[in-house]
């Protein structure tokens, strides 16, 4: 079963319309909707204006703003369950004689804290319509993968200053039960599981998602107790693979993402001399169709694409160039939509190779080798000094660049000793920087080599038939995890559940012990499968692509990925530097 696209969106976008628009829908009566910052950049991932206004709605507006008051209309209030959001509900119902609106109905995303709710009674039950708790609290950043509202998840879980502290136990309470709403929208009740190290974070969380999901599951609407659905969820610690946080990708999603100044998912670009952007979404059947592919293969298949498009009518003569392309839109504005972005996508692919060709394409050698610990040929690296080395004396690199390759050279080694990690900090002159590199012994990744600690390298699938790139040998561990899982080869020592009685699960077929068979099992297997993996402390592009490579090749299991966020290198480098810093103010929930 290929996922269809937007697919966690769409699924969101479902409940959302079910549990909020169709409950209070009345035929041709217009309303007006009041968002928080959260839910506004929830609902302006899963739907357009157009959906909105095909619900009746008119004016999206900020709940925390002050706004004119429209009396003769009812509003919708989907805001999250903070002191917030429900103070600027309060304040538009103050009193009877200057509402704003002529009536509330107000859905949360998570349950809303006794204290909150009494003050809502308190101050304006009269103008309440409805109130309902509708369990979405997490992002549908793409088909196949989610992200919670945690913003200072990484630091709350990894940094020494909040070491047994309540703030990280809140912070594993709010991801647990984001998750158990994850579970709640695709109506899961998964097996859980979790790797047993490198920490006890992985293991900390699953217990807390199994305890929520068996309350959860308890408390739903006809009362049953939910028995266990043919779905996995697998909680894993950041720690657990390291090289592929640091390692430069060449897949398209993954380099534009890693090379480029991207922001919220925005590319900016120059045509026809003036500054203009591209968002980066699922929209675009052509991002769909191109991101995961090699950055070779994406310039080879844009360029067929708008060949066939100027051979429709030979307006461009001769090699093809973006100014070509602003003079073909010209003559044939029938396929300015389609040009366009392909032109974007053009830009983005251009952008990466001059970044590559310049200094990219030799450390990627260096990076494979390190990380393999086998160069091209298959034969192993004996001195991973010597193939750093000429990293670390190119002036034309940067300190992340020069960064990244250190990190690799220690992970390949597992660890090194205090003075010979002296020497490199002071040699490549990255003293200031030097916490980005020491600071990953908070996530359990071993940096200075201890006799006493010889962490296992992880086995590996064997992936010589498979045909890869030569800068692009490396696979994220999180595939082999996923492939591993559905077909049921996971060790369970080393994966072990939190539940009592786990679900005998696999991607082909074996019955979960907690659920009766049916006569159309296999049929239903086959729609039904799911693995949701989540990542503590960030997942990368190229861990987000292995969901959905995974997906395709079984295709009888749908493979979910999510975290706390999204990582690219030079943010995650940023974080890893600043977690032994003390911070004034943490963010556990966005308020």
């Amino acid at each position: 079963m290929a996922p269809a696209v937007r697919g966690l969106k769409s699924l969101v976008w479902k409940k959302l319309k079910s549990a909020i628009f169709d409950d209070c829908r009345k035929e041709d009566e217009w309303k007006v909707i009041l968002l928080d910052d959260y839910t506004t950049k929830l609902l302006s991932l899963c739907c357009k204006m157009s959906d909105l206004l095909a619900e009746g709605i008119t004016v999206v507006e900020n709940v925390y703003k002050n706004r004119e008051p429209v009396p003769d209309m009812k509003a919708i209030y989907f805001i999250t369950p903070t002191k917030k959001s429900v103070d600027g509900l309060i304040d538009d119902f103050i009193s009877k004689s200057s509402s704003r609106y002529k009536a509330a109905y107000v859905y949360f995303t998570d349950t809303c804290p006794d204290n909150l709710f009494n003050k809502i009674k308190s101050s304006c039950a009269r103008s309440i319509r409805r109130c309902k708790e509708i369990s979405v609290s997490f992002f549908p950043y793409e088909s196949q993968v989610f992200t919670l509202n945690v913003p200072d998840a990484f630091y709350c879980c990894y940094s020494p200053t909040f070491e047994n502290t309540k703030d990280k136990d809140a912070v594993m309470e709010a991801m647990a039960e984001q998750i158990v709403t994850l579970c709640a929208t695709l109506e899961e009740n998964p097996g859980v599981r979790y790797k047993s190290t490198p920490s006890d974070y992985a293991s900390r969380l699953a217990q807390l998602v199994e305890k929520k999901l068996e309350s959860y599951y308890k408390t739903d609407e006809q009362s049953q107790i939910k028995a266990k659905t043919h779905s996995q969820l697998i909680v894993i610690d950041r720690g657990f693979d390291a090289v592929s946080t640091v390692l430069h990708e060449l897949t398209f999603q993954a380099m534009a993402y890693d090379l480029l100044p991207i922001e919220n998912d925005t590319y900016k670009y120059k045509a026809d001399g003036k500054e203009k952007e591209a968002i980066l979404e699922e929209d675009d059947e052509l991002w769909v169709k191109i991101r995961h592919k090699h950055i070779a293969d994406v310039i080879e298949e844009i360029s067929q694409l708008l060949k066939e498009v100027s051979s429709k009518k030979k307006a461009t003569e001769g090699k093809l160039t973006l100014s070509s392309l602003a003079h073909l839109m010209k003559k044939m504005p029938q396929y300015r939509k389609e040009i366009t972005r392909q032109v974007v996508h053009l830009n983005i692919a251009e952008d990466c190779m001059s970044k590559f060709k310049a200094n990219i394409e030799r450390l990627c050698k260096t990076e494979q080798d390190l990380a393999l610990g086998t160069d091209v040929e298959g034969q192993k690296v004996k001195d991973s000094m010597r193939v750093l080395l000429p990293v670390l004396l190119n002036k034309s690199h940067d300190s992340y660049d020069k960064i990244r390759a250190i990190l690799l050279y220690i992970f390949s080694t597992n660890g090194t000793t205090q003075e010979n990690l002296d020497k490199l900090i002071q040699n490549v002159q990255i003293e200031s920087d030097s916490d980005m590199i020491r600071n990953w012994e908070y996530l359990h990744v071993p940096i200075i080599s201890s006799s006493a600690v010889q962490q296992q390298k992880q086995p590996r699938r064997d992936r010589s038939s498979e045909e890869t790139f030569q800068l692009s040998r490396w696979t994220p561990l999180i595939k082999d995890v996923m492939e591993d899982a559905i077909e049921n080869k996971l060790d369970s020592k080393e994966w072990p559940y939190c539940s009592q009685c786990p679900p005998t699960w696999n991607g082909s077929g074996i019955v979960s012990a907690r659920q009766k068979p049916k006569a159309s099992y296999p049929d239903e297997r086959r729609s039904n499968a799911r693995l949701i993996l989540f990542v503590i402390g960030g997942i990368t592009y190229s861990e987000m692509r292995c969901a959905y490579e995974v997906s395709q090749a079984y295709k009888s299991c749908e493979v979910v990925i999510g975290s706390t966020h999204v990582l690219t290198p030079r943010r995650l480098l940023d974080e890893v530097k600043s977690l032994n810093k003390p911070k004034d103010t943490v963010c556990i929930k966005d308020e």
